[in-house]
C-alpha cells in the first residue's frame, strides 16, 4: 500500500469499558517538506457531515482538502450512508482526470463503519476495526492491535498507539489530534 511521509493517521473502533461502542480517529501534527519539518501543529483529522463522520488524510494537503470537500458533498447526496458516499467518491477519484492525480489516502469512520479510501478505487473495511495510514501507519497499527486486548477505550488505544508511532517514525510527532464519536 502507498505510504506518504509526514503523517500518521489511526482509526480504532471498539467497545469501551462502559459497554458503549466508540470510534476514535487520531493524527499527528507534523508536516514535512523533504527532511525539513515545516509545521508541527497541523490538523489532519476532522469531523464532517454534522459531526457524524470522522476523516483523516495522509498525503498532499491541498489534495486532502479537495477530497474532504468531495466526501462532504457525497455525504449530502447520500445522507447517513458513509459506505455509499465513499464508493461514489472512489469512483470519481479513480476516473476523473483531475481527481486521479491527487496523492492522498483517507481513513473515514462513522457510527457503523470504518473505511480506508485510496486513489486506486479501493474502499476497504478492516476486520478488526483498526485502520492506519501514512509513514508511521504500520507502527501505529501494530501498537493499536497490541492494545486491543486491554480494557481501555478506543480513544485511549488511539492515543497510546500514536504516541508509540511518534517515538519510532521521524515523520510523526506527538502533537496529536484525536476525535471520537459514539458508535451505534
Amino acid at each position: 500500500m502507498e505510504s506518504f511521509h509526514g503523517t500518521t493517521i489511526l482509526s480504532v473502533r471498539r467497545r469501551a469499558p462502559d459497554g458503549q461502542w466508540q470510534v476514535a480517529l487520531g493524527g499527528d501534527g507534523q508536516v514535512t517538506l523533504g527532511a525539513i519539518v515545516v509545521k508541527s501543529s497541523a490538523r489532519k483529522v476532522r469531523k464532517l457531515w454534522r459531526d457524524q463522520v470522522l476523516a483523516g488524510f495522509a498525503g498532499a494537503t491541498a489534495d486532502a482538502f479537495t477530497l474532504f470537500e468531495r466526501l462532504e458533498a457525497k455525504l449530502e447526496t447520500y445522507p447517513g450512508n458513509l459506505t455509499r458516499a465513499c464508493v461514489e467518491l472512489a469512483k470519481d477519484w479513480r476516473t476523473d482526470r483531475y481527481l486521479r492525480r491527487l496523492e492522498a489516502l483517507m481513513a473515514v469512520a462513522d457510527k457503523s463503519v470504518s473505511l480506508l479510501l485510496t486513489g486506486q478505487g479501493d474502499v476497504l473495511e478492516p476486520e478488526d476495526g483498526v485502520i492506519a495510514i501514512g509513514s508511521g501507519g504500520n507502527y501505529a497499527l501494530a501498537a493499536a492491535r497490541a492494545l486491543l486486548d486491554q480494557d481501555i477505550s478506543a480513544e485511549a488505544i488511539a492515543r497510546k498507539a500514536m504516541q508509540i508511532a511518534a517515538q519510532i517514525c521521524v515523520y510523526t510527532n506527538g502533537n496529536l489530534t484525536i476525535e471520537t464519536i459514539a458508535a451505534g
